[in-house]
């Protein structure tokens, strides 16, 4: 059912790819719609901003636009608490708005890829209020993960599982029983154990797919499935071992049937539809079980973002991702930013071993430049990048929002993850005035600082040197370098202790993540560079924190 007033439109057909496996090398674009463009002045981004800022995007040089999630939901959780799979939030537009805009974006030779929440849904979502309804014993509850609690009276949760936002990941309901929301209480999971469940999910997909998107990012795809029996997993701060350890709710082997299920409705389709998993997962080679043939294209490199700016730790996890992708056929993709972690110029600009949840803005200047060497690295890489929205102006976190407006859940209950991804979420700025920098007509759903202004497109565009004309240069380089984009290795060079060097064909890039300048080979005529650098007598003085892209031919 849908929620939504207007009629879906007609079907579409996603165009026809100007290369194959154009996702083995392609440089995908995220957008966090309520915080790109307001085209409504109501203070909040939709889906009609997104659409006039297509350009933008198709100029910057990327191939590919994510969009996290638009559908009807509550808001619990930023829209991954969806109460209709099949509509949009009002607050974004309606199901003509999105048809507009994935046709757009097709004219514009970009392909549109939408969030699909399949671990969980809204409390509202019409499945779960009717389970409530019904009460204990009811087909309706199997479609969840109701139990009865423990304790003489049932007063004690079903199990020991923590909410990733922190506190049991179990509510009880009036008339006694417990259910299952391993985020959110307004989020329970799925019971994927049911075949209604499965069956309802192909049947969306096929909607948006009739729609003309161009693939899906799975959101808690290591999700969905779990343990049977539900076990306990013993002791406390359970999210410590999250993504490190072998958990009963998440990375289960059973999850692996229903992404084949899934592929196997995609392949029905031409155009070269794709599946994206958010896969967090103990090892890199746990996640390339996701991109096995017969499964999804690609999955999220957490371990590469996780990483420090530090050349020995990065080597070893760029080698583990190339090993693992490589048996399978999967290209490895390289992602430093995304909306539930702090902007890598922050994390960048702060002292190791901190996480990737910050708090602190640290030495802005020191995270700026390391950012700009890790973006042209990470984009060296063979395989397929994403860019979060805002990175390419260099926009930091913004830490000193006031507790009055933050909005993320795990903030409010007060434990599991610190809560602060609402500094990657602010908006982002266009032009340097305005009373939202250009995002929208009547200011912005989280405020904005000063120094917005000064870090946008407008301030940034056609200017050397800035941060924006660093990734508009690189991306039309690795668009016209043919040994860059897809490939499974690199040839190690050698170099100077703090310093990364490969090459890839008649391509080398050198990324020098030391403290200070380091004396390298000049590899040939330089084809970008994140920081100034000086050549003589055949050598390159390549300075602190600075990635440079060279060509032999």
């Amino acid at each position: 059912m849908s929620q939504q007033q207007s009629a879906a439109p007609a079907p579409v057909t996603a165009p026809v790819p100007k290369r194959r496996d154009w996702w083995r090398d392609a440089v995908i674009y995220q957008v966090y719609p309520r915080s790109f463009a307001d085209s409504n002045g109501d203070g909040m981004g939709d889906l009609e901003g997104v659409r006039s800022r297509l350009p933008y995007l198709r100029d910057l040089g990327v191939d590919a636009v994510w969009l996290s999630p638009f559908y009807a939901s509550p808001q619990a959780d930023a829209g991954y608490d969806v109460a209709d799979y099949r509509a949009v939030d009002p607050m974004f537009g309606n199901l003509l708005d999105a048809d507009a805009l994935i046709r757009d974006a097709h004219g514009l030779g970009l392909r549109i890829i939408v969030d699909l929440v399949p671990n969980h849904s809204s409390d509202q979502h019409e499945w779960f209020k009717r389970a409530l309804a019904e009460g204990p014993g009811s087909p309706s509850r199997d479609r969840y993960h109701f139990r009865p609690g423990k304790g003489e009276n049932g007063e004690l949760p079903p199990n020991d599982w923590e909410s990733i936002f922190g506190g049991p990941a179990w509510t009880r309901v009036a008339d006694g029983e417990w259910y299952l929301h391993l985020f959110a209480p307004e989020q329970p999971d799925f019971n994927w154990d049911h075949p209604a469940v499965g069956d309802e999910f192909r049947s969306i997909l096929r909607f948006w797919l009739d729609m003309g998107v161009d693939g899906f990012r799975i959101d808690v795809a290591h999700g969905l499935v779990k343990a049977e029996g539900l076990p306990d997993l013993g002791g406390a701060d359970q999210l410590k071992l999250l993504g490190n350890d072998v958990m009963p709710f998440f990375d289960q082997d059973g999850v692996h049937e229903v992404y084949r299920q899934w592929r196997h409705v995609l392949d029905e389709y031409a155009g070269e539809r794709i599946f994206v998993a958010e896969a967090w997962t103990p090892t890199v080679e746990r996640t390339a079980n996701y991109v096995r043939p017969d499964e999804l294209h690609q999955a999220f490199n957490f371990q590469y973002l996780s990483t420090e700016w530090d050349a020995a730790e990065l080597r070893k996890v760029i080698d583990r991702t190339l090993e693992a992708m490589r048996p399978v056929g999967a290209p490895a993709t390289w992602v430093l930013s995304n909306h539930d972690v702090t902007r890598h110029a922050t994390r960048f600009a702060n002292p190791p071993g901190l996480g990737t949840q910050i708090r602190t803005a640290g030495d802005r200047d020191l995270g700026l430049r390391r950012a700009r060497a890790a973006t042209l690295l990470m984009l060296a890489l063979p395989g397929s990048a994403y860019v979060y929205q805002g990175e390419e102006l260099g926009l930091p976190d913004v830490v000193d929002l006031p507790d009055e407006v933050r909005q993320d859940p795990a903030y409010f209950r007060g434990a599991g993850q610190d809560g602060f991804r609402d500094g990657c979420r602010v908006p982002i700025p266009w032009t340097r005035e305005g009373s939202s920098y250009g995002f929208g007509g009547g200011g912005s759903w989280l405020p904005q600082p000063a120094s917005w202004g000064e870090l946008s497109v407008e301030a940034q565009s056609g200017v050397a040197g800035s941060t924006l004309e660093l990734y508009r240069s690189a991306l039309r380089v690795r668009r016209t370098q043919p040994d860059l984009g897809a490939g499974e290795s690199v040839e190690w060079l050698r170099a100077p202790e703090g310093v990364l060097a490969f090459r890839r064909g008649e391509f080398v890039c050198v990324a020098n993540t030391s403290g200070e300048s380091v004396t390298t080979p000049a590899y040939g005529r330089v084809l970008l560079a994140s920081g100034e650098l000086t050549e003589a007598d055949g050598e390159a003085k390549v300075p602190a924190d600075t990635t440079v892209w060279w060509t032999t031919a």
